[in-house]
Parts: structure tokens; C-alpha cells; sequence
């Protein structure tokens, strides 16, 4: 692989070996894929893989291309926001919708293994006073609050199918164009500031965030899935799926759960500021995935 990218400086670009038995685990670059990909990379080595790395790639533009010409082998994704990139015309939402129209979305050159129970998806929530003061406990129950919720999240939430027209359409939470507030960083600090600090009575998101119980946010219950299923996955490029790296890495996803998601990416984005590999490494110790399976 790196004699084929000399003279290319983007080593992404190069055809990889797909015949090689060793496998090239990649990351999105934020630090709960660099973490997931470091607990997979771990418990391969412990389980008998030849395991090299090529984390912080960036978006599914960069590295699905990658995957499919064995630059990397194998990269942790989430199940509906990769068939929305596969397949933009999908309209599968709930998980076992998703995994059912994954599978021909995938098509010759990719492969997945078990998704996760863990899954990080977008949410609507709200904080402890406001749960309490309207007695909220789905999405439904905010929708006569119309009026008065000023709703925090990013711009493209106004317009995209799961954002403000689907949570109109699903649970008539009609936002009005004066009480949406676009907040341009993804559910993270900023936005979680602005719902704490009364700026916002509701916010998108993410289901992993360390900060929704560090500030005892409550997230509202989705039960018409208007927010696709986002499971943790394996996403290999087809000709380095086996059915060992299958067991082992189905070992690892029968363990991740959203909550022990939640706990990894404490641990890495709260105070404590732990290391992905130390955090994984712990992680899997800890699940008793430090020695070899089976």
C-alpha cells in the first residue's frame, strides 16, 4: 500500500491491497468514531489480526471511497446516515427498516457485520424544569407548547426531512420560522449553553453527548421514528470481511450500548480528557474483551 501511494500525497487516493491479510482500520474525525475504531483495532490485535490504523479521515466523502478501493479496510459507521448516503432516495427510519434496506444499499464492494444496540442519533431535548413543568416525556407532548418553543439547532434542520418538517408532520411540533434559532455547531457546546440558559426551550441533540447528563437534559422519546436509527457498525470494504473478524467485532458490538457509548465519550470529551486508545483500552478490560474470544 505505501509503495502504490509514493508519489501521491494524499495516501486515501491509492488503490490498497485487498488481498493482504493484514487489515487498515479508519475513523471519521471526531472522537467517538476514533474511539470505536480504536476498540475494534485492540480486540482484533488480541484475537490474532495484523492491525494498522489511519484515523481522523474525515467525512463519509472521503473515507467510503477509501473502503471500497482497500486503502482502509474496515471503519465503525452508524447504520441511517450511511443508507442515506448510499441511498438518498431511502425513507426507512426505524432500525429494523434501516437494516433491511441497508443490506442491498451496500451493494458488491461493502460489507457490514452485526449492528450495535448502541446508536447515536439526533434527539429532541429539553431541560429537567421544562420535562417537569409540561409533564414532557415524547416528542408528542411538546407539540402543544407549539408557540411558545424556541428551538436550537443547526440551520439545516429547518429544512431536511427528519428536522422541523418531519417533527411537524410526525407530531404536528409546528417551530415557526421566528422560534427556530440555527446554532452552527452540531448539538455540541453552543447549543447545549443556549437550552441551558433558557435561550432555547428545546434543541437537537445527539443522543451520546456527555453534556446531556452532565446538565440532567432529558431527552424526549421518538416512538414514530422520525429520527432514522443510527446503530453503531462495522463497515468493511467486502473482500476483508471473514468470518473471524465478523465474531470478534459482533463480540464487541453485543457490548456497546448507547450507554456505554455515553460512558466512552465522557471519558474521552468530558472533564477527565482520556485519550481514545485509553479510553478503548479500558473500555475493553473492563468488558472483559482483553484476551481472545472463543
Amino acid at each position: 500500500m505505501v509503495m502504490a501511494a509514493c508519489g501521491n500525497s494524499d495516501p486515501l487516493a491509492a488503490k490498497g491491497d485487498c488481498a493482504s491479510d493484514a487489515l487498515i482500520i479508519g475513523s471519521a474525525n471526531f472522537p467517538e468514531s476514533e474511539t470505536v475504531a480504536n476498540i475494534y483495532t485492540e480486540v482484533l490485535r488480541i484475537n490474532g489480526f495484523k492491525v494498522d490504523t489511519n484515523f481522523g479521515i474525515g467525512s463519509r466523502e472521503a473515507y467510503i471511497p477509501a473502503l471500497r478501493q482497500c486503502a482502509i479496510s474496515l471503519i465503525p459507521e452508524y447504520t441511517g446516515n450511511l443508507l442515506q448516503y448510499l441511498d438518498p432516495e431511502a425513507t426507512a427510519t426505524a432500525a429494523i427498516d434501516v437494516n433491511k434496506a441497508l443490506t442491498p444499499a451496500l451493494g458488491d464492494d461493502l460489507a457490514i457485520a452485526t449492528p450495535a444496540p448502541g446508536e447515536d442519533s439526533d434527539a429532541v431535548v429539553v431541560t429537567r424544569a421544562t420535562a417537569e413543568e409540561w409533564n414532557l416525556t415524547s416528542i408528542a407532548d411538546l407539540a402543544p407548547h407549539s408557540d411558545e418553543v424556541k428551538f436550537g439547532a443547526p440551520a439545516e434542520f429547518a429544512q431536511r426531512p427528519g428536522g422541523l418538517p418531519g417533527l411537524k408532520k410526525n407530531y404536528g411540533l409546528d417551530i415557526s420560522e421566528a422560534n427556530f434559532v440555527p446554532i452552527a455547531d452540531g448539538g455540541g457546546p453552543a447549543t447545549v449553553d443556549a437550552l441551558v440558559n433558557g435561550q432555547v426551550r428545546a434543541a437537537n441533540i445527539f443522543t451520546t453527548s456527555q453534556a446531556i447528563a452532565e446538565n440532567d437534559l432529558v431527552v424526549l422519546t421518538d416512538p414514530a421514528h422520525n429520527f432514522a436509527a443510527q446503530n453503531v457498525v462495522p463497515l468493511f470494504n467486502a473482500e476483508k470481511k471473514t468470518d473471524k473478524a465478523v465474531a470478534v467485532l459482533d463480540a464487541v458490538s453485543a457490548k456497546l450500548t448507547t450507554t456505554e457509548l455515553i460512558s466512552l465519550n465522557t471519558a474521552v470529551s468530558g472533564d477527565a480528557k482520556i485519550e481514545p486508545k485509553a479510553a478503548a483500552l479500558a473500555w475493553i478490560t473492563a468488558q472483559g474483551l482483553n484476551s481472545p474470544i472463543g
